[in-house]
């Protein structure tokens, strides 16, 4: 029928795009993770020996490894990392992870570029592996064998454990809940890949600066398939964009009822946690604890989604009448025809290595700068482009340089021909969160203000305002009103 044709052409859109893997690099993962499954096994097998456990104890202490994110949901792209989570008994510390585990990797011929973050938000242990990359978290179980068929999605599983195992293990009971959430896998899988390029596509994918992620994503696709049940994937696409361009937010997306447990942790919830209210676009993760996938979203971010939305439900009503093709949702966005005035904040460094670390920090701060920009009383709208641009080595006297580009919308301000924004707060807030590295001389950044000529195709540049924060001098910038 019309449903199955429309949903062929758009899984032909997606192959040409380069989405998919072959079935040769899919079996490799599969070898990849089987080898390392043993590895946890055999590892857990010897820390029980010597640690003196007695030998039919070492015999069935179990171990295993679950893979969660998108490999688990099925919709990982061509060459992406898999996120591995390794389940340990009781006998098995945290510490030995971190130390006898890593040894352990770093003894294999196949592993490379390994390295350990044990102060993350979720410690976690990167590597390659045979040409795949992995993210590996911890969870200590506190039952004394893990066996084969541990079904991570029962909550007792979280007993007794620390707040870092139950934040391990969160990303593998999301991810399972999800899926035993949705009517139809297969559906879901293909409507979410589309939903997944479409965003990153439309430059509104990145959960780090506050526009959708993998969960966030998810959790809207299944909660569309929960809707239409019966629907194919074209169908889905389109029933998405018309259900969320019409959400009346801050009313949250739920794939089920939030459920009560006696292991009172911390979950999302307005009526109790007073900082939850503050949340303009919450989509809650279905598996205990719930959280805010979408806690990042601003008002700025919230808006340019809302607009995404609209435009997606324009393209995929198009698309349904015959009047256009998949190509056209997956049409990158424009984003420097997009805005009048842009902001451009180049980061830089002396080395390759304190460049890495410098513009880790300063991505993880830009969301709070497009916070104090929304705060402005005349900014209504601060987009920032997700990716960053190497930087012309002409702007700064370091070697190492990256670009982020932010669209401004300004507010029409009543009688006012031209109004002045002060920029200095925002600036000046920004530059203090990288006061130790300013200090010492290694790295720096710049605030620039960018205008569009109106008659220019491509971003025509001109310099109205510069503040070089390594000085921390900021200049008043003056901007008419409304443009």
């Amino acid at each position: 029928d019309i449903d199955s044709i429309h949903t062929q052409k758009l899984l032909e859109a997606m192959k040409a795009l380069g989405v998919f893997e072959d079935e040769e690099e899919l079996n490799h993962r599969l070898v990849v993770l089987g080898r390392l499954n043993n590895l946890v096994k055999e590892w857990i097998s010897e820390l029980g020996e010597s640690k003196n456990l007695p030998p039919s104890a070492v015999a069935k202490v179990g171990g295993k490894i679950f893979t969660f994110g998108s490999y688990r949901l099925g919709v990982h792209t061509k060459g992406a990392d898999i996120d591995v989570a390794c389940v340990a008994p009781r006998h098995v510390e945290r510490s030995d992870f971190f130390q006898s585990f890593f040894e352990k990797l770093k003894r294999q011929e196949e592993i490379r570029k390994l390295r350990a973050v044990e102060d993350a938000y979720v410690p976690v242990v990167k590597f390659e592996f045979d040409g795949v990359e992995i993210d590996l978290v911890f969870a200590r179980l506190s039952v004394p064998t893990v066996a084969d068929n541990l079904d991570l999605r029962d909550n007792s599983c979280l007993r007794s454990l620390d707040i870092r195992c139950i934040r391990s293990l969160n990303g593998c009971r999301v991810t399972d809940e999800i899926l035993h959430l949705v009517p139809n896998k297969e559906n879901f899988r293909l409507t979410l890949r589309a939903i997944k390029l479409w965003a990153k596509r439309r430059g509104i994918y990145s959960n780090a600066l506050g526009f959708l992620g993998g969960v966030s994503c998810a959790v809207l696709v299944a909660r569309t398939c929960q809707l239409y049940p019966n629907a194919l994937a074209s169908t889905l696409v389109n029933k998405f964009f018309l259900v969320f361009s019409e959400w009346e937010w801050p009313k949250p997306v739920l794939l089920k009822q939030q459920e009560e447990s006696n292991l009172n942790l911390p979950v999302w919830d307005p009526r109790v946690n007073p900082s939850d209210r503050y949340h303009v676009m919450p989509i809650i993760t279905p598996a205990y604890p719930q959280q805010n996938s979408t806690y990042n979203v601003s008002t700025s971010t919230r808006a340019v989604m809302a607009e995404e939305f609209k435009h997606g439900l324009a393209v995929t009503n198009e698309i349904l009448q015959g009047k256009s093709d998949w190509s056209k949702l997956f049409e990158p966005l424009n984003f420097f025809q997009k805005y009048k005035h842009y902001i451009v904040l180049t980061a830089s460094a002396s080395t390759k290595e304190h460049h890495l670390e410098w513009i880790g920090l300063v991505e993880s701060k830009i969301r709070v700068l497009v916070g104090n920009l929304e705060r402005n009383e005349f900014i209504s709208i601060a987009h920032v482009k997700p990716q960053s641009f190497p930087g012309s080595r002409e702007l700064c006297k370091h070697g190492y340089v990256s670009m982020w580009f932010l669209g401004i919308v300004f507010r029409k301000v009543e009688n006012a021909e031209s109004a002045n924004v002060d920029l200095t707060y925002v600036i000046q807030s920004f530059n203090d969160t990288g006061k130790p590295l300013f200090c010492s001389g290694l790295v720096g950044f710049h605030f620039l203000i960018l205008v569009q000529g109106a008659s220019q195709s491509e971003l025509d540049v001109r310099l109205v305002g510069v503040a070089t924060l390594v000085k921390s001098s900021c200049q008043l910038l003056s901007f008419e009103s409304g443009n």
